[in-house]
Parts: C-alpha cells; sequence; structure tokens
C-alpha cells in the first residue's frame, strides 16, 4: 500500500510571508496543529502550535518554521506501513508529501496510517465470499461504492454493546473499514460483513458508508435473505442490541449511546 491510496490531499498551508497571527487564525478556522509552508507550489518548511508560542503575533512564519532541509517528508509511492514506522520512531504525527522539485501534493497523518491497517483486512475477508458465492454457480461483479445506510437490510439479529461503542469511535474518526454488502435484482443492500459499522452509523446520524457491494446477477432470492426474512429482519432497527456484562438486550432504534 502507498502513501499515495491514504494520504490527505486538501492541505491547509501558509505561505512564506504568513505572521504568527495568520497561523493562530488558521489553527482556530482548522481545528489543525501543523501546516505546511508553501510557495508556488513548493514545500519550503513547516510549522506546528507548539512553534508558535510565546511569540509575537506579528513575527514571520519564516523565522520560526522549520526549514525543509531539517524536515522529514515522504513521497507518494513509498510503503505507507515504512512511514508509519518512523512517524513511530521521531514522534511526528504528520508528513508533508512531496512530489519533484519539491511540490507538496497531500499530508500523511498517523490516522491514515491507522486507516491503511484497519481496511487491508477486507480485501481478504471479500475474497472468501465472493470466492464461496462464485462457488454456488452464482455470477456476480464486484465494485467498492459509498451507499445510504437506510438502504441496509441486515442478515445478523444482534450486536453487541462494547463492540458498538468501538465502531462509534472509528466512525467519528474516519478509521471504519468498508462493508461488505450483496445487491440482487430484488434487494439492495444486503450486510454481509460490517453490522457494528452500519448500526453504529445509523445511531450517530452518519448517512452513508464506503461498502464493497457483490453485485449478484440473480432474480431469486438468496439463501441469507431468506434467513433473513425469517428472523423479521427488514431494517437495522430490528437489531437486538446486547450488553454482554449482563444479558439485558436492547432494541437499538432505543438505546441510547452518545446522545
Amino acid at each position: 500500500m502507498s502513501v499515495r491510496e491514504y494520504m490527505t490531499k486538501k492541505v491547509n498551508t501558509l505561505p512564506l510571508d504568513a505572521t504568527v497571527c495568520d497561523a493562530i487564525k488558521l489553527v482556530e478556522d482548522t481545528t489543525h496543529d501543523t501546516f505546511p509552508i508553501v510557495e508556488s507550489g513548493k514545500l519550503l518548511g513547516i510549522v506546528s502550535v507548539h512553534d508558535l508560542i510565546g511569540k509575537e503575533k506579528d513575527e514571520k512564519i519564516k523565522n520560526i518554521m522549520t526549514d525543509i532541509g531539517e524536515m522529514v517528508v515522504t513521497y507518494p509511492d513509498a510503503d505507507i506501513l515504512n512511514m508509519g514506522r518512523i512517524m513511530f520512531r521521531t514522534g511526528f504525527s504528520k508528513l508533508p508529501v512531496v512530489g519533484k522539485n519539491n511540490n507538496l501534493m497531500g499530508i500523511l497523518t498517523n490516522t491514515d496510517v491507522l486507516r491503511s491497517q484497519i481496511e487491508k483486512t477486507t480485501p481478504k475477508k471479500l475474497e472468501k465470499i465472493v470466492k464461496t458465492y462464485r462457488n454456488l454457480g452464482y455470477d456476480l461483479e464486484v465494485y467498492k461504492d459509498v451507499i445510504d445506510v437506510e438502504d441496509l437490510k441486515p442478515t445478523q439479529n444482534k450486536v453487541y454493546e462494547d463492540e458498538l461503542y468501538g465502531r462509534i469511535y472509528e466512525l467519528e474518526r474516519g478509521l471504519a473499514e468498508p462493508l461488505i454488502v450483496i445487491k440482487t435484482n430484488l434487494i439492495k443492500y444486503l450486510i454481509i460483513d460490517g453490522h457494528h459499522r452500519a448500526v453504529a452509523a445509523n445511531k450517530i446520524k452518519v448517512d452513508k458508508l464506503d461498502a464493497y457491494v457483490l453485485n449478484v446477477k440473480t432474480s431469486k432470492k438468496l439463501g441469507i435473505q431468506k434467513t433473513a426474512e425469517k428472523q423479521g429482519l427488514n431494517s437495522l432497527c430490528d437489531i437486538k442490541v446486547l450488553d454482554p456484562s449482563n444479558d439485558i438486550n436492547n432494541d437499538i432504534c432505543s438505546l441510547k449511546i452518545y446522545e
């Protein structure tokens, strides 16, 4: 996996003639804490909130920034896991991504590195599921899409409250791996993997989720669809939330989490 796949492309930057006052305003407007210094598209340095402490508001950023010659940067084709190791060893939470002639192309954060490692497990699961349905004789195509949470139909009748908290935490930080769903001529979308993520999204009002879609070309009901219907699973509200500590069942639509 390359840095290019996970880097943040839209980067808030400061010009070389900016002042500490300009930087403080950018911190307030974006809540970010580190900004590349760029001129004519080229990276010249970087400044963080720590550099601003104790400085006069009219002080020029160029006088307090870390110059590019003293910075750690990365490149679009670099291995993201290797860059994660470098970030861990150096303590940097953000690395500018540069191309030819030090042109700024993006920024890699420790969250981006973590997200890459969370998501890499999904293709392995996906491969197994696709193989299973093809072995059953189904013709299907696979693609990645962003789908509406309200269109999801569960195939699992329960989730666990403690894991639900974990998925909420991930969703709020952009760390959740994609769902795996099945789409047929009769229905969209049956959840195959990711019920906790779907329920968490429903609770915190996330309208859309990334998903790998298995578009199964059939007008017949799949076995998993028939089983879900027998259990009365028509929407995410039909899933029960179990508290493993005391075995209490809660209805997902009445459960108060982060409310």
